[in-house]
């Protein structure tokens, strides 16, 4: 069986656009959790089995080329699925006295550890997954109403980029794509994770 060990290049390249034009591409759809992993086994949606060994620190990005034949025109190209993420913005509290900021930002980390659910803590910004459905993460908030929080849904390709892999892993190993089910993520990840940062991306 033929062990993949090499990313040949990347779908967002204008070059392998070009290559890939008329190809029979077959889809390897992973998790987040699954993409950070040097080592794994993975199934195209041909049914075509995928074993992949990369040198340590190397991960999967999504549209990742693995597999491409310019004389059969075939290729097998990496999807990411990645869920949403509540992102909170803390910016206003800069305009409260201290006390008072400090106090508000208190109580959404209570709220947030009472409910189990992982967070990333980076500038100005809280990154929460769906690890439960929307209207759930929505009805905590409403039922909370931060004075002077903002808070938002956004795609988890917006968020990525600002995201170290340790901080990826936490927000999208083990959650579901569609924040519709329940995970066992808090379970195995009920931690907040703490960095500072020069830039606030989502003020």
């Amino acid at each position: 069986m033929n062990i993949y060990r090499t990313i040949l290049g990347n779908t967002s390249s204008e070059e392998w656009r070009r290559r890939l034009l008329g190809a029979d591409i077959d889809y390897i759809e992973l998790d987040q959790w699954n993409a950070q992993k040097s080592r794994l086994l993975a199934v195209g949606v041909s049914g075509r089995a995928y074993p992949m060994a990369f040198e340590r620190g190397e991960r999967l990005h999504d549209g990742d080329i693995i597999q491409f034949d310019d004389k059969a025109r075939s290729a097998a190209v990496v999807k990411i699925k990645l869920g949403d993420v509540l992102v909170i913005s803390l910016a206003p509290l800069a305009l409260r006295p201290f006390e008072e900021a400090l106090a508000i930002a208190l109580e959404v980390g209570h709220a947030l550890g009472n409910q189990h659910w992982p967070a990333v803590v980076k500038g100005r910004s809280v990154y929460v997954p769906l690890t439960v459905d929307r209207k759930v993460m929505l009805g905590v908030m409403r039922t909370h109403n931060f004075s002077g929080v903002e808070f938002s849904f956004r795609t988890g390709k917006e968020v990525l980029p600002y995201l170290s892999p340790s901080e990826v892993r936490l927000l999208f190993g083990g959650t579901p794509s569609n924040g519709n089910h329940h995970s066992s993520v808090h379970h195995t990840h009920h931690a907040h994770h703490y960095t500072s940062t020069p830039y606030e991306p989502f003020l």
